[in-house]
This record gives structure tokens, C-alpha cells and sequence, in this order.
């Protein structure tokens, strides 16, 4: 690799935006993997650092190249890697766990206790170059597109949050389409669900799970969803609910809908604490309810690959941008607007 610097997405200082930058090409140590950043994926999360929210704040230390989703060909590995080599296609998990705690060593690397997120802890993807512990890389399959490759990340939570129980013939509501939401509804299809409820109130993200060919795409605000889930469940409600938006209403409505003995599978992340009718909407109900974090390490990663490398996920119509890195502000911008899902970034220009 010739040049030392490279052009980087940076948040310099504690206050709102972001600049284009020129910075060191990061250092790798000896169990590191430098990839060349392909195509990088915006998530809701740079928006909140871009923005400055109180979350971010309370999390983010600048200076900091944010982006935690990507794909890439390896640039250079040190000298104890031997899991990838020179040119690789790869992805990888950015949350890296710790390896000591009581979760990492049960099984539950994806709750650990001590995790470290790349892009958010420290420097990420949205630059020409970023380094990876070659325990968190990800080699990639090359029949699957770069494209698809660079949102592994969230369709991760997609796949973990469908498969965390029965889903084969099962009726699934997916509340909340979001990105995750969007990719919920392609991997329900994908392995066997019977009716897919897609609910959302934006009507852009309803035109989208339309066409991520949702068997119904309800408005809360106009449609009366308990009676078309009833009617199209045999009167019993759904046997699944995939809570993408962390909204308390939207919450509640996916326990008023799901049947007896069903399970609630919650992704979506509340801002503020939650009331709800525990007796009625969980234990009269024998609900199974799970808290959904991130992707279990690293078997969603085989689920989610394996099925886009056999072509049983499209998910094409959740990305709706694509723009160079220089345009990062525009991507920004565009996705206050609710009109856009999922937005790609290319380093070195739109391809």
C-alpha cells in the first residue's frame, strides 16, 4: 500500500455534524486484518452521532470515524493471522466481545457485559480503510453481492430476531419496517413463515414492505389492524411479533396481537421506560417474550450468509441510496427526510 493517508468520515469534536478528512491510515497489530473498505452501510445509530443526540453524548468520545457496517477486500493481516489473506472478501462483527466474562464463555458473546463496538468505541468504516480483530472478520462468500454484503450487520438483528423461535408455518407480525423491519419480512418469507403482517406508519417504509412482498402492510393509524390480523389467523391472533420500533404503543399493539402461547421478540430499543399490561398482554397469555441484542456469534452469521449465498433472501428493496463518502452529509440529510432505508457508502465514489 503506497499511500499513508486516506480519506475518512471524522466526528472531530463534541458538537453536531461530521467533516471529510484526510487522516493517517490506520495501524494494524499482529492479530489485526487492514481492509479496504468497499461499500460501508449508514445505520440510525450515525445519525444519532452525526446529530449530537443526548445518547451520543453520553457515549461517543471524539474524535471518531464512525460506520460499523461494511465489506471489503483485505489490504494487509499481521503476522499471526492466518484465517484470511491478501484480497479476501470480507465483512465482519463489530461488536467485539471481551472473551472472559460469564456471557462469553456460556455462549452469549452477543450480550457480553464489556462489549466494544467498532465505529462507535472506536474508529470504523466510513473511510477508505479500517482494522479488524481477525477473531471479529467475516470471509465472504464471492456469489454474494457487495451491496448485500455490506448490511450483514443489520440483517444479522433480522435474522436473530425471526429465528429466535418457530417460524416455519408461522404467522409473524413485524412491527416497525426500518431497515431491520424490511429485512424481517425478506427472511420470514425466506424460511417458511405462513402470513407475514407488516405495521408502520410511514408511508414510504409501507410502500417498501409492499414491495419486500409482505402478505399485508398495515397504518395503524387508519387500518384496524387487530381485526385483519384476527380474520387472516383463524380469530387467534399471531403466532409471532417482531418489534422493530421501540415505539410503547407499537409495543403494547404487538401483545394485543399475538395469540396464546405465542412469542414476542423484541428489537426495537424504547427511549423511555415502557407501560404495559403484563397480566392481560404476558402471563394469562403464556407468552414467550425474548430481548433481541445484536447477532449471536457467530451462528446468525452462518444462517444469514447461507441463505444469501443460495439466493433465498432479497433484500435489494430496503436500499434505496447510493452515494459516495464524499456525499456523507447529503446521506444524512436524506435520511431525516424518512424517505430513504437503507443508504450505501462508497469510498472511493458510487459504483
Amino acid at each position: 500500500m503506497s499511500s499513508k493517508t486516506m480519506l475518512a468520515v471524522v466526528k472531530p469534536e463534541a458538537k453536531s455534524g461530521a467533516d471529510l478528512r484526510q487522516v493517517p491510515v490506520p495501524t494494524y497489530g499482529p492479530n489485526d486484518v487492514l481492509v479496504k473498505v468497499k461499500v460501508a452501510a449508514v445505520c440510525g445509530t450515525d445519525l444519532h452521532i452525526y446529530d449530537w443526540d443526548q445518547w451520543a453524548q453520553n457515549r461517543i468520545k471524539p474524535p471518531l470515524v464512525p460506520g460499523h457496517e461494511f465489506c471489503g477486500n483485505v489490504a494487509a493481516v499481521g503476522e499471526n493471522v492466518t484465517s484470511v489473506k491478501e484480497g479476501d472478501f470480507v465483512s465482519a462483527e463489530m461488536h467485539v466481545a471481551c472473551g472472559k466474562c460469564f456471557q462469553c464463555r456460556t455462549g452469549d458473546a452477543h450480550v457480553c457485559q464489556f462489549v466494544k463496538i467498532i465505529g462507535i468505541d472506536s474508529d470504523g468504516a466510513f473511510a477508505e480503510y479500517v482494522v479488524i480483530p481477525e477473531s471479529n472478520i467475516w470471509k465472504i462468500d464471492p456469489s454474494i453481492p457487495a451491496d448485500y454484503a455490506a448490511v450483514l450487520d443489520p440483517l444479522g438483528n433480522a435474522v436473530h430476531t425471526v429465528l429466535a423461535g418457530d417460524i416455519v408455518g408461522c404467522s409473524i407480525a413485524i412491527i416497525g419496517c426500518g431497515p431491520i423491519g424490511l429485512f424481517a419480512i425478506a427472511v420470514a418469507r425466506a424460511v417458511g413463515a405462513s402470513t407475514v403482517f407488516a405495521i408502520e406508519l410511514n408511508e414510504h417504509r409501507r410502500k417498501l414492505a409492499k414491495a419486500m412482498k409482505a402478505d399485508f402492510v398495515l397504518d395503524p393509524t387508519k387500518d384496524d389492524v387487530k381485526k385483519i390480523v384476527q380474520e387472516n389467523t383463524n380469530g387467534g391472533g399471531v403466532d409471532v411479533v417482531a418489534e422493530m420500533s421501540g415505539n410503547g404503543n407499537a409495543i403494547r399493539m404487538g401483545f394485543d396481537l399475538l395469540r396464546f402461547g405465542g412469542r414476542v421478540s423484541l428489537l426495537g430499543t424504547p427511549t423511555k421506560p415502557v407501560e404495559l399490561n403484563v397480566a392481560d398482554g404476558i402471563i394469562f397469555k403464556g407468552a414467550t417474550v425474548q430481548g433481541i441484542h445484536g447477532r449471536r456469534m457467530y451462528k446468525t452469521w452462518y444462517q444469514m450468509t447461507e441463505l444469501l449465498k443460495h439466493g433465498r433472501l432479497e433484500i435489494s428493496p430496503a436500499i434505496t441510496d447510493r452515494i459516495a463518502m464524499k456525499d456523507f452529509d447529503k446521506g444524512m440529510e436524506r435520511l431525516k427526510t424518512g424517505e430513504a432505508s437503507k443508504i450505501l457508502l462508497y469510498p472511493n465514489g458510487v459504483k
